[in-house]
Parts: structure tokens; sequence; C-alpha cells
């Protein structure tokens, strides 16, 4: 994934970008940002691998290097950004969020209507910010460029244009896979990704743009350049996993939405006679935890953490590039609490179930401590196909998914003709499946929330939601 910050400000903004971008941190592991622009300097630019440290750590020297009453920053799983690009739209810096999927066929394009070229990376990639500048470059504005690469890709893009007057352009994907919000206050406007990354700011909320919609701030305004479209397709993953606890987006706090998911977990657990011989609701942390937190709400039965994640000096489980690395730092980081699992009956809620690369060494450590038995439900449905539009997950197969794999197990090819009674758990092949993940992990049981229960608890209108990795629509 990734997440950006940007701010035009009447006083030096890079303290608002640094902490801005930082707060964005959740989002990407591998590429930290900043540019800026200082009416005297121009535009500046620093960029710094983060993968092993933080990106506060990374940039403490910004203040001293970087000046600028307007300033962007982003965040990034993937290639390096901002860029400062030179073109005959004049000097500008850019960074953006979303997947370009279509990338090669867009770059034989580009060439074949200019004799041009992409500095390329390791194995002959482009960058994709660099591929969306070149394409917006084609077009004698900003606006036209930004609506003409959005209607070429294959995938989603938001993005920050900071131009060299100062002002900062902003583009939520043509539709709106993810936010960008504008806030305002006494010194000027910013624009993000993460509302309480500003908000944290002292900016108050001002706009949130819609589909599509291109704006462009100063420290002085806030101009729509082009109004929002019509269709809204959110990803819903959004709430369940990957957004920020404090943050809104369509007006609905993910915190309050993952408590609603739970307690329809368990409302659903109460209606099949299941959960009365619990001790313990825990969550698998961090994001499963607020969802746990709302099934144990709703159930009545106690939260817990039977176990904790030691975090001060363990980098999060998902950054080291191979899979048996990332799994020793997660096997690593877990921390018993013997007093909530030794002969106790638990119930874990996880945000998803996905690759299940971690899940049966978890199962495995709660059994060593003691455990007499371990349920788990995942917060969202089954996920049965890997997402097309943004970099939040590393599967670069459906077959990486545990789900696809189980039914291939079961089945073979002819089971991906019945994706949607696998997904549901009241027929007899989702009944298998289910059974068959139990036998893999040792779960003495599991239940996967309903699309209907996901769609409720978030509460945006269902046609107004990406549900592409559940259900294979948009």
């Amino acid at each position: 994934m990734g997440g950006f910050f940007g701010a035009a400000c009447n006083h030096d903004a890079i303290e608002d970008v640094f902490f801005g971008t930082d707060y964005h941190s959740h989002l990407g592991t591998r590429r930290g940002g900043m540019a800026s622009f200082d009416p005297v300097r121009g535009l500046q630019r620093d960029i710094h691998n983060i993968e092993n440290s933080p990106f506060r750590t990374k940039f403490s020297n910004i203040f001293d290097e970087m000046t600028g009453t307007s300033a962007i920053g982003c965040i990034s799983d993937n290639d390096p950004q901002p860029l400062i690009i030179r073109s005959a739209l004049g000097r500008f810096a850019i960074c953006t969020v979303g997947a370009i999927n279509n990338a090669d066929e867009l770059i034989d394009r580009y060439f074949s209507a200019s004799s041009g070229h992409f500095n390329a990376m390791t194995g002959g990639a482009v960058n994709a910010t660099d591929l969306t500048a070149a394409l917006i470059s084609r077009k004698p504005s900003f606006v036209e460029g930004i609506k003409f690469v959005q209607d070429l890709i294959v995938g989603s893009l938001s993005l920050l244009i900071l131009c060299d007057d100062g002002s900062i352009i902003a583009a939520r994907d043509k539709f709106g896979r993810t936010p960008v919000l504008v806030g305002k206050n006494e010194n000027g406007y910013c624009v993000s990704f993460e509302s309480f990354a500003y908000q944290k700011l002292d900016y108050l909320d001002e706009h949130e743009l819609g589909p599509g919609e291109i704006v462009r701030i100063t420290k002085d305004s806030m101009e729509i350049l082009a109004e929002p479209g019509e269709k809204m397709c959110i990803c819903a993953f959004l709430w369940t996993y990957y957004g920020y606890s404090s943050s809104k987006y369509e007006g609905v706090n993910v915190e309050a939405m993952r408590y609603r998911d739970g307690g329809i977990l368990a409302e659903t657990d109460k209606k099949n006679g299941f959960i009365q011989n619990i001790d313990y609701v825990g969550g698998f942390p961090d994001s499963g935890t607020p969802h746990a937190i709302g099934y144990a709400n709703a159930s009545g039965i106690p939260f817990a953490r039977p176990y904790i994640k030691y975090t001060p000096t363990w980098s999060r489980s998902f950054t080291p590039a191979k899979q048996v690395d990332r799994n020793r730092v997660a096997k690593m980081k877990q921390i018993p609490i013997k007093e909530f699992i030794k002969g106790k009956r638990l119930l874990f809620v996880d945000d998803s179930i996905v690759r299940g690369t971690q899940l049966k060494e978890t199962v495995e450590f709660l059994y060593e401590n003691g455990a007499k038995e371990v349920h788990m439900r995942s917060a969202c449905p089954p996920i049965m196909y890997s997402c097309k539009y943004l970099n939040f997950s590393r599967s670069n197969s459906d077959m990486d998914l545990i789900t696809r794999r189980v039914i291939m197990e079961l089945e073979g090819k002819e089971g991906f003709n019945h994706i949607d009674e696998y997904s549901d758990g009241t027929t007899e092949r989702g009944k298998r499946m289910r059974e068959a993940l139990c036998h893999k992990f040792r779960f003495d049981s599991l239940e996967f929330q309903t699309l209907d229960g996901i769609i409720n608890a978030i509460g945006v209108d269902r046609d107004k939601l990406c549900t592409y990795c559940w259900t294979g629509k948009e």
C-alpha cells in the first residue's frame, strides 16, 4: 500500500509534513520520502529506505536539510518517491498511491508515441510514479493529464503534485478506492490519506474528495479543478485491516466499524448456539483486537490478551523479504500470558485469513502453553481473489491464498467454479473448506464474517464498496 500527506502554509511546512507523513507509517515499510518548495531554493527532495528503521528516524535531520512553505511526503511499499520532474508542464514533485497493473502496456504505448526514456530499476522495472508523471506530461494541463492517466490504467491511482508555484494538486482515484481528505487551519491547508494525521496537527476537516475529484490547495484556499464522478468503489478492506483505527473514511470511523463487525460475528455464533463454553475472547494483534473487543462486548465473554506482542525492538513481521524470516520475527514477538492460556477454551478474532503462513505457528504456540481449545473467527469473508487494485498484500497469485489452496486440495480446479459455495459456511462445500482449514491449523472451530455482515458493519451503501477480494466483483 502506501500513504501521503501534503501541506501549504503561511509558515515553514516541513514540520507538519514530517509528522503528517510519519502518521502513515502503518501503510508501508519500504520507502519514505519528502519534497518541498521554497521560493528561493525551489523544489527539494529526500528519499530513504525505511525497511529496517522507521520514517521518523531516517528523516530526523530533515529540519536542517529542507525548507519550504509547501511540501508533500509519502510512505511507500513499492517504488522510491516523491520524484522531481521537469516537463512541458513545468517543474513539479509527484507521489502516488495505488497499483498500475498494465504498466508494461503503457510503457510500450509511451515509447510508440515518443522517443523518451525511463530510468529502469533492478530487473528493468519502471517506477510507477515516473510512468504516471510521463503520461500526465503528455497533456497540456495537469487536470487533463491526471484524467488521461486515470483512464488508461488498470488498477488505481491517487496522487499529490507539488507545483513550482508552491500549490499542491491532489487527485483521488477515479473510483475512489483510496481516501483523500483536505484539512484546514488558520495557517493553511493540508491533504492526507488518513484523517487523524491532520487532526493531530490541529487541522479541521474541510473536504473529502469524491471519486476522480481533483483539487488545488494553497496556503489561502482550496479550489476544485475537476468535479467528482458518480461511481464509487472504495476498498472495504480499508476498514477491516489496513486503515488506522482513529481514521474516518466516508464518515465511518475504523475502530467503531471493527467493534460492530465483531459484534455481528458474536450474534451469529449466538444464533448457532456456539459461544457458551468459551473462557476468553482475544484478538490476533493488532488489527484483530478491536474486532475481538466487539465480539466480547456482544457475547458477554471476557476479553483477554493471552499473548502480547513485544514490539519495542522487533520490526513488523512482514518486513523481512523472506517468509521464513517474517515467521521467525513473528514468533519471537509473541510473549505468552499463561494465566489466560493454560486449560482455557480460547476464541480469537483475526482481521482476515490471507495466506495463513503464521497461523499454524501461533496456534501451536498457544497449545504449547497449555490452551485447551483454540477457536478462530475471521472478521471478513474468505479472501478468494488477490487484489488487482491496491498493493495491500504481497500475494502475486490467487494460489498464494490459503482458501484457494484448500479448494484445490479438496476438488481440484473444478472447485474454482464454485467459489460462492465455498465462501458460504452453510453449504456443503463451505463446511468442507472450513473443516479442512481447522484440520490444517488445529482450530477447534472456524467461521468467517459474511458479506452482508461486513457491509452492515461498515454502514456504507453496498454499491459504493469494492469487495473484489471476497467476491471477484467490484
